[in-house]
């Protein structure tokens, strides 16, 4: 039996509680649905922000620096916690997690970026969860991603995923702004290239993290290149990714 590839991206309000620590209630959630997800022949790459939102809990800082160093700082203190989390409730149910940090030049890089590809494959064929962040310890304004969003979706090119699931605390892709008008309505399905999709996306994210729904369409139009799906949902929505898995419809879906 062929199996799916999914790469599911969660982002740092979500992780984080909006900053108050690691959510490791909510994390857990996550991961015994990927668990499931792996029962039932989908292997899933996991992209997964917080590390800065961790490394800030840690430091005891409560603005998030504006200093490229000082996040870097932040993301190497937080990547520790991270891990160690995502490790700790993998291996209750037996699986082994893998870290996997990148830059834009790795992907730029036509060598690597086939190297980085092998490897996630190798690592999926192990049995294992790849955990892909950013490398932020040495990324700089010139190379960063700018958000996790575009990584997942460049990961998706590199393994020909079959879906990109993208979480975030919204419920969708709304066809206006759910936080300014209260009769907005969520858009179940749309194609990537629908002009509505750019107009309707707000340009600007929360203060944790640096991508807001403009950033998640940008990543379905990166990822329809290799002809995946896109489906953009609320992680705060119980079983979320086992009721993908079942074919229900949660969020929006960006077809290609």
């Amino acid at each position: 039996m062929s199996k799916h590839k999914w790469v599911v991206k969660i982002g740092s309000a979500l992780l984080t509680n909006d900053g108050e620590g690691l959510d490791t209630e909510a994390i857990n959630s996550w991961v015994e649905q990927i668990v499931q997800l792996k029962n039932q022949n989908i292997e899933v790459i996991l992209v997964s922000s917080g590390a800065i939102a961790e490394g800030m809990k840690r430091l005891g800082w409560n603005i998030r620096p504006e200093n490229i160093h000082q996040l870097q700082a932040a993301a190497a203190v937080g990547q520790m916690g991270l891990v160690q989390t995502y490790e700790s409730l993998f291996a209750a149910h037996s699986i082994h997690t893998a870290q996997v940090l990148l830059t834009h030049d790795n992907l730029a890089d036509n060598q690597q970026s086939d190297n980085i590809s092998a490897t996630l494959n190798a690592l999926l064929e192990l049995g294992t969860v790849p955990i892909v962040n950013e490398n932020d310890t040495v990324a700089t304004e010139e190379i960063k991603f700018g958000d996790n969003d575009t990584l997942a979706a460049l990961v998706a090119n590199l393994v020909s995923a079959t879906k990109l699931v993208i979480l975030t605390d919204q419920g969708g892709v709304y066809d206006a702004d759910p936080r300014k008008v209260s009769n907005a309505s969520l858009i179940d399905s749309i194609h990537v290239d629908d002009e509505k999709l750019e107009k309707v996306a707000g340009r600007t994210g929360g203060s944790l993290g640096s991508g807001g729904m403009y950033t998640k369409v940008l990543a379905a139009q990166t990822a329809a290149k290799t002809n995946t799906f896109t489906i953009i949902a609320s992680g705060r929505q119980e079983d979320v990714l086992t009721k993908l898995s079942a074919g229900e419809h949660v969020g929006t879906l960006i077809h290609c």
